[in-house]
């Protein structure tokens, strides 16, 4: 767990690439890396401060390390949040907020229009602990209201949700939260704080899978959790602590790289997106485009309010359903045929065959699940090798 002590006045860029890093007595321009499981004390005393909490300082690298604290800090410094905590997976940053803030007997109200994964969590895993969930549509904000119960703690969501980026009013949502005593956490994966800042639209958490656009290369698997020190900083640290869903240093040595050129990145995805949902919309054989930055998708103007670009996820719908949808995937030469997204190399998916496969069929439709769905994460290739990769298909 780190907390945010970079109060310098830098800009976005400045951040991405100078904060959160203090040199060590090498004298190093880059950030170095800590391969070290423990650490050693200068007396029997210090050890006790140190695990007793009177004073800081490293511990055991399941919850202190100089390199994960380096991207904490950074990612922190990013998303102007108090404190970040860096975990293994992005699953396990949503676990160790799901863990590390409930009790038996509390209650949660998600979007139905979430990861695959954390739908079978909160269902099979989750309620296994006395923790209830509703589900509900995403953008429907009378829905989240009239879900809320007197034992609802949390209230959990995607926007842009995975694979249909819609979308949901960060701003009033927080509103509807706080107005009944519930924290708001959003997963800001497709986005980024390059894009979107969820804490400063009034959310109490921000989520991210540091596996996609944070890293930006499919190289290494992380997590996050930003928010305040009273939330983050007790709640999630403490269950990371005692869990142990660590982040290890050598992937977070790669996220420190990866944040250094997000935004560079992000725009060009954004660009690229643009460009692919804009052609997908002139093709006989796709019966809808799903992307916020394309003028026909129903929150297109909410997009614009609370987001600095439409992101790097095209979702669009063949007709001819799961049979055309494979037809196209299968015919593809360049595009990587991955579940994975925020590469830089351009991948494709069929949902409700893959990330949405273990939900049953009445879950994925009500999650618009539909078989001739396909999910585009746009890498950064050249935009007509893109078009003609998926035209083979076509």
């Amino acid at each position: 767990m780190t907390d945010n002590k970079n109060s310098d006045d830098y800009g976005f860029e400045t951040r991405a690439v100078r904060a959160g890093y203090t040199r060590t007595a090498e004298g190093e321009h880059g950030e170095a890396i800590f391969p070290t499981s423990s650490y050693v004390f200068a007396s029997a005393a210090e050890a006790a401060a140190r695990f007793s909490g009177e004073s800081p300082g490293n511990i055991y690298s399941r919850f202190t390390n100089p390199t994960v604290r380096a991207f904490e800090q950074r990612l922190a410094a990013l998303e102007d949040a108090e404190c970040c905590v860096a975990t293994a997976t992005g699953m396990a940053a949503i676990t160790a907020t799901f863990f590390g803030l409930l009790k038996t007997g509390d209650h949660i109200v998600s979007s139905r229009s979430i990861f695959g994964t954390t739908t079978v969590l909160l269902n099979n895993f989750v309620a296994k602990l006395g923790i209830s969930t509703s589900f509900v549509e995403l953008s429907d904000l009378a829905a989240w209201e009239k879900a809320i119960t007197p034992q609802t703690k949390l209230l959990f969501l995607e926007t842009p949700s995975n694979p249909l980026t819609e979308l949901v009013d960060i701003a009033a949502l927080a509103k509807i939260a706080h107005q009944h005593g519930c924290l708001l956490a959003v997963d800001n994966c497709f986005c980024t704080p390059a894009l979107q800042l969820p804490l400063a639209l009034g959310a109490d958490i921000v989520i991210h899978s540091a596996t996609k656009y944070i890293d930006g290369q499919g190289r290494c698997m992380g997590g996050a959790v930003c928010g305040s020190k009273a939330i983050v900083g007790e709640g999630v640290f403490g269950f990371l602590r005692s869990a142990g869903p660590s982040l290890s240093p050598f992937n977070a040595w790669v996220f420190l790289k990866g944040l250094e050129t997000l935004s560079i990145r992000m725009k060009a995805h954004c660009e690229n997106s643009l460009a692919i949902a804009r052609w997908l919309e002139q093709q006989p054989v796709v019966e809808r485009v799903y992307y916020p930055g394309l003028e026909s998708h129903p929150q297109h103007e909410l997009a614009k309010r609370q987001q600095s670009g439409f992101g790097g996820i095209v979702a669009f719908e063949l007709k001819g359903g799961k049979t055309e949808g494979w037809k196209l995937i299968d015919a593809t030469q360049m595009i990587s045929i991955t579940a994975n997204l925020g590469d830089t190399r351009s991948t494709i998916t069929h949902p409700a065959t893959t990330t949405h496969g273990r939900l049953t069929p009445e879950q994925r439709q009500d999650a618009g699940i539909s078989d001739g769905l396909i999910r585009l994460a746009v890498g950064l290739e050249d935009i007509e090798d893109i078009k003609r990769d998926l035209s083979r298909g076509m």
